[in-house]
């Protein structure tokens, strides 16, 4: 519908309806041939043609050629043109058909009878009558049954009204999406039926007034006043209600507006009203401009009924590129800002954060830009922690400010040159950390000589650790201040061995990596020195080779270690894909561990843990992934990892997963999206993306966290999805752990009319952020193309 009534120009027929004579009809027909015979001994070159475009500009509009075809043609020149039988008028992309076609030239008016079809631009109306105004496009046409190509939805109607180019009325309407199937007794599964319909192409929006939307053929939805899109495009009005249920809000209602303010601004305003709470107003404000974008959401409650205290939620998130010509590319600018009003807002709006950790909420600016080979950034960041009296949490270090800059030279006479600085102000509760705040300016100075070749590598390299620190309170020693010097010597090598091999029948290049790793820093006592940001390293394949146990810079780990590993990889010789991959390594300590975080216990062993991993991607359908780490004095695993997707079609995705900690954690993790309909035969349609596999399908779609220690279900998600073709159904189950004792639960049933709106709590957030591999069953397309429908 977005192109229903572009700019059309006055009808005309060429040469005024004069009679067309033997003569010159022989004259062409010689001169074409001639042409032919002419082109014939050219060579065929591919051009460009401006005949078919998608849209017709209103310039060009007014120069096209207007072409007319009937049994019977009649008239008088400038006056009027009658054509009988198969009458047929073209122009542009618009075409006139009927019985009868009368154009009246001096008031430009044109009548056609009996069998009347009008197709402009894909959109089609049919009806006994029309008269139309041609180049203002202004008339009416009675008793017409449409078709509009955007979103395929179709109707009837008494009486369509065309106002201009780009406005419609129409009198007594239906609308559905919901495909014509042959046969009298055919009703749609959903229909709107309206006083009246107005289409706007210009602002691509419907709206209708006097409307009852039925579905099933029961009345499901009185509207007095609804609009609604004829396209993708972005338009103002109110949106459907929303109906849900919570057991921590109670019912809740909401009633959303769309504010298009312009094609980079919108917002939209969410009166939303809680059974058990009282009234809540989201506001959700969007912009993009050519050097900035960002988005900002304001929840403000008023009076909260359960906890008698006005309540908001601030999220900010904002990304600007400012030039510079002392910089590389310009500079640029984060800013992510995340307030609220109460400790316990995390637990009663669960869900209307977006922040990963729940409890701590991050408000962080940083600026960052790069000049040459060195790149810097300004940082502020400080935390809001929301504390609970039964769970209470040593709150993180705000940065206030932090300064970095780092350097990074290569291949400089075969060195390679690194050098970083950092100086952070740290403020938090000193009576939560046990800490002294303070001030920590840290350097690091490395420089390596990596040596490659095709059988392996070998790399050497210097660090040296430099750091300063300046405390606001004395530490146990009664200094308010420390340093710290420390070097590094670590030594990389590792070979590359290849063969040709086959397994299961498949050919395969196989590699044979085996690698050495040592590291030497010696030891520093840092117990007094505050930690303000490091912790320990996970410990898996990748981290094993590095050469600090710790992230951050209040630690640096001493260490006199050796670690050996081995891994080999299956290759398809054609692709260099991975079809299969075996690692393990092992640490060995030649000297016991001597720093540590505070409560940690030192490493002594000699022999580190084993760790195993591997992955198998045989097939592009499915894959699978472990880590093991396991401890050979007790001969027990300390922390085991297994996953595997399945994923053989568009649709059906399976995932699942373990996760074991030795005396810490258990838990199975399974997520599905899958059709129904399979366990019955019906496999279902190969359409195109984003329009499920066809029509009357049910999907099972969910995502399931088990504790096996708590012996109950942390987290759920459980739904289901029905595909009517123009319609969607959803029902879906919500479980969110907020504490070891309390969830949040919901259930979101929407039904989605295909093209037109939505009604009810929509899962799909939920079902994206949850489900690994999630495909919606309906995906916003591309305009279709107006020759799609074309006459």
């Amino acid at each position: 519908m977005r192109r229903l009534m572009r700019d059309t120009p006055a009808f005309r027929l060429r040469g005024r309806a004069r009679p067309l004579r033997l003569s010159v009809l022989a004259t062409l027909l010689q001169s074409a041939l001639v042409s032919a015979q002419q082109a014939a001994d050219a060579p065929l070159l591919l051009q460009t043609s401006p005949l078919l475009q998608e849209q017709i500009a209103p310039g060009v509009r007014g120069s096209l050629p207007s072409f007319v075809s009937g049994q019977h043609i009649t008239g008088r020149p400038d006056l009027e043109t009658v054509v009988e039988g198969e009458a047929m008028l073209r122009r542009g992309d618009m075409v006139i058909k009927a019985d009868q076609l009368e154009y009246d030239q001096p008031t430009d008016l044109a009548k056609a009878r009996g069998h009347v079809l009008i197709n402009r631009a894909g959109n089609v109306y049919e009806g006994p009558l029309l008269e139309l105004r041609v180049d203002a496009f202004e008339g009416f046409f009675n008793e017409p049954s449409y078709h509009f190509l955007s979103n395929q939805a179709h109707g009837q109607a008494d009486r369509v009204d065309f106002l201009d180019e780009q406005r419609a009325v129409i009198h007594n309407a239906t609308f559905t999406t919901c495909r014509r199937l042959p046969g009298p007794s055919w009703m749609p599964d959903w229909i709107l039926k309206a006083s009246t319909i107005t289409l706007d192409n210009d602002e691509d929006v419907g709206t209708a007034t006097g409307a009852l939307l039925s579905f099933k053929g029961m009345p499901l939805l009185p509207v007095p006043y609804i609009s609604f899109p004829l396209s993708e495009q972005r338009k103002s009005g109110m949106l459907p209600p929303t109906i849900g249920l919570d057991n921590v809000n109670g019912s809740e209602v909401s009633v959303p507006y769309y504010w298009n303010i312009a094609p980079n601004r919108d917002a939209t305003i969410t009166p939303t009203l809680m059974s058990k709470r009282g009234v809540n107003i989201g506001t959700e404000f969007r912009y993009l401009e050519p050097s900035y974008k960002g988005e900002v959401q304001l929840d403000w409650m008023p009076s909260d009924q359960l906890r008698d205290a006005n309540r908001w939620g601030l999220n900010l998130n904002h990304q600007a590129h400012i030039d510079s010509a002392w910089t590389n590319n310009g500079a640029a600018l984060n800013l992510s800002l995340n307030r609220v009003s109460d400790d316990n807002y995390w637990r009663d709006f669960s869900l209307a954060n977006n922040s990963l950790t729940q409890r701590l909420l991050a408000n962080d600016a940083t600026l960052s830009w790069s000049q040459g080979a060195w790149s810097n950034s300004v940082r502020t960041l400080k935390w809001q922690t929301l504390q609970d009296v039964t769970a209470p949490i040593i709150p993180p270090y705000d940065r206030l400010p932090q300064l970095s800059t780092s350097y990074a030279s290569h291949q400089v006479t075969g060195f390679n040159y690194a050098f970083n600085a950092d100086y952070t102000r740290f403020q938090s509760d000193a009576t939560r950390t046990g800490q002294a705040n303070g001030q920590r300016s840290f350097a690091l100075l490395q420089a390596s000589y990596p040596m490659t070749a095709p059988a392996g590598f070998l790399t050497p390299k210097v660090q040296l650790h430099a750091s300063q620190y300046q405390f606001e309170t004395p530490l146990s020693n009664g200094e308010t201040s420390a340093s710290r010097v420390l070097p590094t010597f670590s030594l990389d090598s590792g070979l590359v061995f290849e063969r040709d091999t086959q397994l299961f029948g498949r050919n395969l290049r196989q590699t044979l990596e085996p690698r050495a790793f040592y590291v030497y820093t010696p030891y520093r006592d840092q117990s007094l020195l505050p930690n303000y940001d490091s912790g320990a390293n996970d410990f898996n394949l990748a981290t094993i080779y590095t050469e600090n146990a710790y992230v951050g810079n209040d630690r640096i780990s001493d260490s006199n270690l050796l670690t050996l590993g081995v891994t080999t990889r299956f290759l398809d010789p054609a692709t260099g894909a991975e079809t299969a991959r075996l690692g393990v390594a092992q640490r060995l300590r030649f000297s016991d561990q001597n720093v540590t975080l505070p409560g940690e216990l030192p490493a002594d062993g000699r022999v580190s843990d084993l760790l195993l991993g591997g992955s198998i991607n045989w097939d592009p359908r499915w894959s699978v992934d472990s880590t093991i780490q396991f401890n050979p004095s007790t001969d027990q695993s300390v922390r085991a990892t297994l996953g595997a997707r399945y994923n053989p079609g568009p649709y059906r995705t399976l995932t699942a997963a373990y996760r074991y900690q030795r005396d810490s954690s258990e838990q199975v993790d399974f997520g599905w999206q899958w059709p129904l309909n399979d366990l019955w035969g019906d496999k279902g349609q190969s359409l195109t993306a984003g329009q499920g596999q066809g029509q009357g399908r049910w999907y099972s779609v969910g995502r399931m966290n088990y504790s096996m220690n708590e012996r109950k279900l942390v987290n759920a998600l459980l739904g289901f999805e029905y595909d009517a073709d123009c319609w969607l159904g959803r029902i879906v189950l919500e479980r969110l752990q907020t504490s070891n004792q309390t969830a949040t639960q919901r259930i979101m049933f929407q039904l989605e009319f295909v093209g037109f709106t939505r009604l009810g709590v929509n899962p799909i957030k939920s079902l994206k952020d949850n489900i690994p591999g999630y495909q919606m069953l309906r995906e916003p397309g591309s305009q279709p193309s107006r020759f799609s429908n074309y006459d």
